[in-house]
């Protein structure tokens, strides 16, 4: 045992090729007692090497017991089940793993594990570079483990230390929920955390939440740290009571930093004073989200005449504010465009929101307010006519730092959009305008568009913007395809859709 043993350690992955390390890893695999009781003295470096061959090769015990040894403050597993099926007693044994470590009452000495990460899309280049396959390890240092408080004691009148209990350990993970998507490795992780609830934390950075019913959803909210969650998706067709009974889990987010909430629908059966008291439970949660950067809502059926109610729950200014396929009415536009939230504004979307109907007195304001910062806006599918559009653009021309701005499936004549164009080029930072087909470029009022015409408006805006400067800024139409939707694009020629597509 002593001489492979040996033979092993004294190699580094520094000095040896890559290969000699994983044909010598494989050598001592072979027995795998052998290979538990070479942890004790195996160099740090030659950990991950060990790891992956004995994780390639389903080796449970090494991988158990090499848990235990783990002289990395991480452990970075989700990369190396990227891509392939993982063998469920593979993932046990990490599991048991962390059981017994956790169940130790003297820390181990060599011990530094304090995160399980199970995500696919984290510390991509750890493996590789521990392994060798990247130019040198030093590009990559550990970060060395938080250690532990200690508390002093006194015996016979003597000073001494005592370590503290273990810290938790995390496990972190992102977790879509949706209908059947709980498997087997996902279950047996649950039950793990269940039993081991306090020194076992699942944590969460990324959660999206699909089709699947709240009393599962509200079981594995219960066994996350909520005050891990940093970005939520809630793609679902709720009802108002539903989002009710989430809305507690949401206030417990307090370090959310991004939400995502989609398609709330009206309920019929429930009256005026049952529907507001589920509003005000949904909005008061935003109290505590004091981190909350970004707020996308789309399809929300109840925004309308409430916006106010949702934005004074807001605690600090939004860098991203996307409202999206929802009916506002003229006072929310009011409230939206006096809002503090709206003063440091990066991206600001009403796409979908009809406002043809809405003053653009407020639109206009909120620009103002938003103009030192806004630098994507999208009023995509608004309704915006002629005479509202043109008292936006001396608001428009204000926003210095404005990079990206799509108006199309508005009903815009060339005339507006070549004023626009002269108030739009001196933002130096402007380089892409998606607009609207222009309304001569139409043969019918059923819409069907004549593309020589579109082809000379594109060509003439082409030469107003080489005339004024700026050839390099894109400005591209769009309409829907009357077949499937889809945008196609032109420039100046269709960019067509494949419905247009020979088969």
């Amino acid at each position: 045992m002593g001489s492979i043993q040996s033979r092993y350690i004294s190699m580094s992955v520094w000095t040896s090729p890559r290969r000699l390390v994983e044909l010598a890893g494989q050598s001592l695999l072979k027995d795998e007692a052998l290979a538990i009781a070479a942890l004790e003295l195996l160099p740090r470096e030659l950990f991950p090497p060990l790891f992956m061959a004995a994780f390639d090769g389903r080796h449970s015990q090494t991988l158990k017991a090499m848990v235990q040894a783990w002289p990395f403050t991480c452990l970075p597993l989700g990369v190396l089940m990227k891509g392939q099926q993982l063998h469920l007693e593979t993932f046990k044994a990490v599991l048991d793993g962390l059981d017994v470590l956790l169940a130790q009452e003297v820390r181990p000495r060599r011990w530094k594990l304090q995160v399980l990460d199970l995500r696919k899309n984290s510390h991509q280049d750890f493996w590789t570079v521990w392994s060798g396959n990247r130019a040198s390890l030093y590009s990559f240092p550990e970060p060395e483990a938080a250690q532990p408080m200690k508390k002093k004691r006194k015996v016979d009148g003597l000073s001494t230390e005592a370590e503290q209990p273990f810290i938790p350990i995390e496990v972190l993970v992102d977790l879509s929920l949706k209908e059947g998507a709980c498997d087997e490795l996902f279950s047996y992780l649950i039950e793990k955390v269940k039993r081991k609830k306090n020194v076992l934390h699942l944590c969460c950075k990324k959660l999206k939440i699909f089709a699947m019913p709240m009393q599962d959803i509200k079981m594995i909210l219960k066994m996350v740290q909520l005050d891990s969650i940093e970005d939520l998706e809630v793609t679902c067709t709720w009802k108002l009571p539903t989002l009710a009974k989430f809305s507690p889990y949401l206030g417990q987010m307090i370090n959310l930093r991004r939400l995502l909430l989609s398609h709330i629908h009206a309920s019929s059966y429930i009256s005026p004073e049952k529907e507001e008291q589920y509003i005000a439970q949904f909005t008061s949660q935003f109290l505590s989200l004091q981190c909350l950067q970004a707020l996308y809502v789309d399809s929300l059926f109840f925004l309308r005449g409430r916006l106010d109610q949702l934005l004074r729950h807001v605690v600090n200014p939004l860098e991203t504010l996307s409202i999206t396929n929802c009916r506002l009415s003229e006072g929310d536009v009011m409230h939206l465009s006096q809002s503090p939230n709206v003063s440091q504004l990066s991206v600001l979307s009403l796409s979908g929101v009809m406002l043809t109907d809405v003053s653009p007195e407020p639109l206009q304001a909120l620009l103002e307010r938003a103009s030192a910062t806004l630098q994507d806006l999208d009023f995509d599918e608004c309704g915006i006519m002629d005479d509202q559009l043109l008292v936006l653009l001396p608001s428009l021309s204000h926003c210095s730092q404005l990079t990206t701005l799509s108006f199309c499936g508005n009903p815009i004549s060339i005339s507006s959009l070549q004023s626009l164009l002269q108030h739009l080029i001196g933002l130096r930072n402007l380089t892409h305008v998606l607009y609207p087909v222009p309304l001569e470029s139409y043969e019918d009022v059923h819409g069907t568009l004549h593309l020589g015409r579109l082809a000379y408006l594109h060509a003439r805006l082409r030469e107003l913007l080489c005339e004024l400067g700026r050839p390099s800024m894109v400005w591209l139409s769009a309409n829907p395809c009357p077949h499937c939707g889809d945008r196609t694009f032109y420039d100046p020629e269709p960019i067509l859709c494949p419905c247009f597509m020979p088969n």
